[in-house]
């Protein structure tokens, strides 16, 4: 392990912490970030996962949050990371050859859901107009009162509405396909308010200019324009070194740690008040997620041609079928029809692949810890929708939900979220409080996806408390992040 005293350290790689690294030497300091795997990235890093020259996400894959946050746009992250931006941002499809189809266009979405595309208007319409102010308030401490009350009055108004009825009372299958599947991303029922909180800001930033975009050559690309900004100033990474103790660390004046509240109670130890120790048991992890990469000797067979045109394709039917698999996985089992969601990114960037050739990205809901192989049923729920794909598998891959904790200590247990995304656990994350990243220690601060705003790749946790930890530590204001 690198010796030697320094201004911050900082443990774990993912987005947050090297936001949090990024802002600290951006301000001056001296920065070092401890990472347990080979490489930095947590959960954005992409590899060969299945065939050589074949390049697929290990974790994240399509960024709405990256363009959309205000650490990311500070930071400038279009100015050193190329994104294709796919016209469709996300597609519900159907049995039928039928589809929901979210267009980036708004008025296109609508005239394309008919009778239901005037309250799909209404419901997202307000939110595009304030976009940046629905953002700020959902990339913030839900206890803080929020800068433009309006925006917030909004985004929740349409929370609790929407909230009634996993089809939010929508009267055709595709618009309440397409909320429950934008929904179900929080992986729980889909009409519970915490998985509506996320449909909205995702369902709104679907129709912003930004999209869901994809990193040209992967989500490492995020990554990699974070570790070179932090080298250009001056940090460094120390891979390959656990923390297993607060004492391992080397003496620094800030502390930044992206790990979960279960990992600090274990590396913390007797040095945290026991109360804390206690609050942070408390939290409660979520249900899990089990992937599948496919190689395929063409693109996907979609019996929807628009469906082609989505950087993300959720699968799974209408809202009702999407929200009973849901509500199966709650109650513990691995849901009979389960809700599947698909990434096609060589549709966007055709350098993921060989010629001929084409990644897919899947993923599905299990129950936490869960280790059984998923390849058959996604592979069967794909199919459904696009038949021909079992007979495109050139190669395929699996990661269970157990064992993507062992990938990235973050995902107890599977839960890519690092935390159940209930509303209770989105006001109180961990903690209920204004400035949930600081710790009963002087100088510590927890900055990952278990503290607010939550999960996402949008380096927010990690700037929260990059912020508090420069006020509150070094007494100075945060730095310009532009490049």
């Amino acid at each position: 392990m690198s010796s030697g005293p320094v201004d911050v350290v900082v443990v774990g790689s993912g987005p947050n912490g090297l936001a949090a690294a990024v802002t600290m030497a951006r301000a001056g300091l001296s920065v070092r970030v401890f990472e347990a795997a080979g490489a930095p990235g947590g959960g954005s890093r992409s590899a060969e996962l299945t065939l050589p020259g074949h390049r697929h996400d290990v974790c994240s894959a399509v960024h709405p949050m990256a363009l959309a946050s205000s650490f990311f746009r500070e930071f400038g992250i279009e100015q050193r990371v190329d994104f294709a931006t796919p016209e469709v941002s996300y597609a519900q499809a159907l049995d039928g050859g039928r589809a929901g189809i979210a267009w980036r266009d708004l008025d296109r979405t609508v005239d394309a859901l008919g009778v239901d595309g005037p309250a799909w208007r209404r419901l997202f319409g307000p939110l595009l107009e304030h976009r940046d102010a629905v953002v700020e308030f959902a990339m913030s401490p839900m206890l803080r009162v929020p800068r433009r009350p309006f925006a917030a009055a909004s985004m929740v108004t349409r929370m609790l509405a929407s909230a009634r009825a996993a089809d939010a009372g929508f009267q055709t299958e595709e618009a309440g396909g397409m909320l429950a599947g934008v929904s179900a991303h929080s992986i729980g029922p889909v009409a519970s308010l915490g998985a509506r909180g996320a449909g909205l800001l995702l369902g709104m930033l679907a129709h912003a200019p930004g999209g869901w975009p994809i990193p040209i050559g992967g989500s490492q690309a995020i990554v990699d324009a974070l570790v070179a900004d932090l080298r250009a100033h001056g940090g460094e990474v120390v891979t390959e070194t656990r923390i297993h103790s607060l004492r391992e660390l080397p003496s620094a004046h800030a502390v930044l740690l992206d790990v979960t509240p279960r990992a600090l109670d274990l590396i913390g130890g007797d040095l945290l008040p026991s109360g804390y120790r206690a609050a942070l048991r408390r939290f409660r992890y979520g249900n899990a997620a089990a992937k599948v990469d496919y190689v395929l000797d063409g693109p996907v067979p979609w019996a929807n041609p628009d469906v082609a045109r989505a950087g993300t394709v959720h699968l799974g039917g209408g809202a009702a079928e999407v929200d009973a698999a849901e509500r199966e996985l709650a109650r513990g089992a691995h849901p009979k029809r389960p809700y599947v969601l698909v990434s096609q990114p060589s549709a966007f960037d055709p350098g993921r692949a060989p010629e001929g050739h084409t990644v897919v990205w899947a993923y599905t809901h299990v129950p936490r810890a869960s280790g059984r192989d998923m390849t058959d049923a996604v592979t069967a729920r794909i199919e459904q929708y696009a038949p021909g794909f079992r007979d495109r598998i050139v190669a395929s891959a699996a990661i269970p939900a157990s064992a993507l904790q062992l990938y990235n200590a973050n995902y107890v247990d599977g839960d890519i979220a690092s935390g159940a995304a209930t509303v209770g656990q989105l006001l109180a994350r961990p903690l209920l409080s204004g400035t949930p990243w600081r710790t009963p220690l002087d100088g510590v601060y927890l900055c990952s996806a278990s503290t607010a705003p939550g999960p996402g790749v949008h380096g927010m946790a990690g700037w929260h408390a990059a912020r508090t930890a420069l006020r509150d530590v070094f007494g100075t204001e945060p730095p310009s992040l532009a490049p």
